[in-house]
């Protein structure tokens, strides 16, 4: 039995998700699987609400819990919490800061073949509603392709479609890089000084297991100042008394969504403090390796995997991923298929076990 710490053991932490009772569930890079705890942290937020009401006791409750769950992204991220925004998604955060940085014609946004349909609408927009010219290169070769037009480099920081890492010389750059961090935060460490990022936007939902419409964003100092806020409301206010006079935040709570409710921050929060609790070297060793074991399981199959970097992603072939990914399902094993590509995606996590590998492998065809 692996141990995480002193106190908490990889039984004990998958006991915590009920759905792995009963499916080889690995597919957290989609969805994580919810924990019990989460969900009835968020009842218990519904409860108080039945019962109490919703008035001043409430909303000091909801930014109580937002205080938290920014504080809590805010160490999965190795940053300080004034530069954390919360939002609903990873989508919500890119395209807040490809919008606010009010490119237009004659200027350029780097990105790679292999972004997320997250990323690429939003770049869509810039491109059909400023005139801004969208240069799509290789994944392994973003850093060297930056030419003098380049006004921000925008990709993923581990690739939705391979589990390759970005390259680490984006971080040389002198042009601003957004990192979309959906396969990111919560898989794999995130030191955000050594990546040189600009913007790092991350899910709530995936490798966090918090519930759907949570996610994070990161903007440096730096930048914050170079966006434009056009969405204004009471949330991202410093003085919303104030009317049309109110002035944004200082910090990065000037990108926050309009509205988070209680339950939803309840929930996140009481995933993420379980993934703490567990540790979070710990918690990330044992998905590595669990995820590096299933990569060389399906070598010995025939299986070849996609090149990929130490994540927490397995991309591998199939003739028909479609009915591969169906015929799975009705086993019980819960994996993707990568659209436009000829594999199926496996996202092992630290709550998975070699039961789960073993299931999916005995269910596959040769």
């Amino acid at each position: 039995m692996r141990v995480f710490s002193r106190f908490v053991t990889s039984s004990a932490l998958r006991a915590e998700f009920p759905v792995l009772d009963r499916l080889a569930y690995l597919n957290a890079g989609t969805d994580g699987p919810l924990p019990r705890r989460a969900v009835a942290a968020a009842a218990a937020e519904l409860q108080r609400e039945l019962g109490e009401g919703r008035s001043t006791a409430h909303f000091e409750r909801r930014s109580e819990l937002t205080a938290a769950l920014r504080a809590g992204y805010a160490r999965a991220l190795g940053c300080d919490a004034a530069d954390v925004a919360l939002t609903t998604c990873t989508t919500e955060g890119m395209a807040s800061t490809i919008a606010g940085l009010e490119l237009g014609r004659g200027e350029e946004i780097l990105t790679s073949d292999e972004e997320h349909p997250g990323l690429q609408g939003a770049l869509a927009a810039a491109r059909e509603l400023r005139g801004v010219e969208i240069r799509e290169v290789p994944f392994a070769e973003l850093a060297e392709a930056a030419g003098p037009r380049t006004r921000l480099v925008a990709c993923s920081h581990v690739s939705w479609m391979t589990g390759a890492f970005a390259p680490a010389e984006l971080a040389e750059l002198d042009v601003p890089v957004l990192l979309d961090g959906a396969q990111g935060v919560g898989a794999v460490p995130v030191d955000l000084a050594a990546l040189g990022c600009d913007a790092y936007a991350g899910a709530g939902q995936k490798w966090l297991c918090g519930p759907d419409g949570t996610g994070m964003l990161y903007v440096s100092p730096a930048l914050r100042e170079r966006i434009g806020v056009a969405r204004r409301g009471y949330s991202n206010l410093a003085d919303p008394g104030e009317g049309m006079n109110a002035r944004l935040h200082d910090d990065a709570r000037r990108f926050d969504a309009p509205s988070l409710n209680a339950e939803t921050c309840a929930c996140a929060l009481s995933a993420l403090e379980l993934l703490e609790q567990s540790g979070w070297e710990a918690v990330h060793a044992r998905a590595r390796t669990l995820a590096a074991r299933l990569a060389e399981l399906l070598r010995e199959r025939g299986r070849q995997p996609v090149p990929r970097s130490p994540t927490t992603l397995v991309s591998f072939p199939s003739e028909d991923p479609l009915t591969e990914r169906e015929h799975l399902a009705e086993a019980g094993v819960i994996v993707r298929n990568i659209p436009g590509r000829p594999w199926l995606r496996a996202s092992v996590g630290a709550w998975n076990d070699e039961d789960d590998l073993d299931r999916l492998l005995g269910t596959l065809a040769p």
